[in-house]
């Protein structure tokens, strides 16, 4: 999970097609910051550790809305879509029909709390339906959980992108520097997942991983938060990109990553 935080604290400052498309970069300046990815990943983080690795889908449901209702009216200005801040401050939300790419970028707990795949995706795709419950919301929570599952499982990378396109049906056939001319920023998991993915594929390390995101652009900390999440499971996070990491996020987001990283 400290990976899609990072990721997202990275990709801040070029969300919104503000890069050069360059791999040459500094990870971090002053102007770099946590946003709603950070927020809903911890939510989601507290909601799956609070119901217990074996609960149900109403107990993990009914935590997840109360976590992620809480947190995002603790941090109302992270930068939400506009249909979920009014879910957040509605009295009973109800899911939406979203396909962002919001449902993928919170979903890195549920890659790491249980000891199968099933398991796994049952559980993404209960993180994803409070909010993101059209299919392609469903199935971008779904990719990534699976994925970081398949990572810190150890397994190859040909078998991680052979399971994500024949249980998914991705198209990761192109590679970053077929997506670069083209690619913008854009929200939906459509065209948000299979970069993702290619961007890990790619990767040499997790910090590659980052500046591979910002070889291409988009939606730059979600593509961060993503593909930083299967980074971090596959090669783990350099110590001193974690040190640095830890003096942009809040005491209480920090509390969080701790309580998760003693379960895990």
């Amino acid at each position: 999970m400290l990976g899609a935080i990072i990721g997202d604290i990275v990709g801040s400052r070029f969300e919104f097609d503000r890069g050069n498309k360059s791999k040459i970069f500094k990870l971090f300046t002053n102007d770099c910051y946590f946003t709603d990815d950070t927020v809903m990943t911890v939510a989601v983080a507290e909601a799956l550790l609070d119901a217990g690795r074996d609960a149900d889908e109403k107990t993990i449901k009914e935590n997840l809305i109360k976590s992620m209702k809480k947190w995002g009216q603790k941090y109302p200005d992270a930068g939400y879509g506009t249909k979920f801040r009014h879910w957040v401050l509605a009295d009973d939300p109800e899911p939406y029909g979203s396909f962002g790419n919001g449902s993928g970028m919170r979903v890195s707990p549920a890659g790491w709390l249980y000891d199968s795949i099933e398991r796994t995706r049952e559980v993404a795709r209960w993180t994803s339906e409070v909010t993101h419950n059209h299919p392609e919301g469903v199935k971008g929570a779904e990719s990534t959980a699976a994925a970081i599952f398949l990572a810190r499982k150890k397994a190859p990378k040909e078998e991680i992108k052979k399971y994500i396109v024949d249980e998914f049906g991705y198209d990761l056939s192109r590679t970053l520097d077929v997506i670069r001319p083209d690619y913008h920023h854009v929200e939906d998991c459509m065209h948000t997942m299979p970069e993702a993915f290619e961007c890990f594929l790619e990767a040499k390390s997790y910090e590659d991983c980052l500046r591979n995101v910002m070889y291409i652009g988009g939606d730059a900390d979600t593509l961060c938060a993503i593909a930083g999440a299967i980074a971090e499971a596959y090669w783990g996070i350099p110590e001193r990109i974690i040190d640095k990491g830890y003096e942009y996020i809040s005491e209480d987001v920090a509390a969080v990553v701790a309580r998760f990283n003693k379960a895990v």
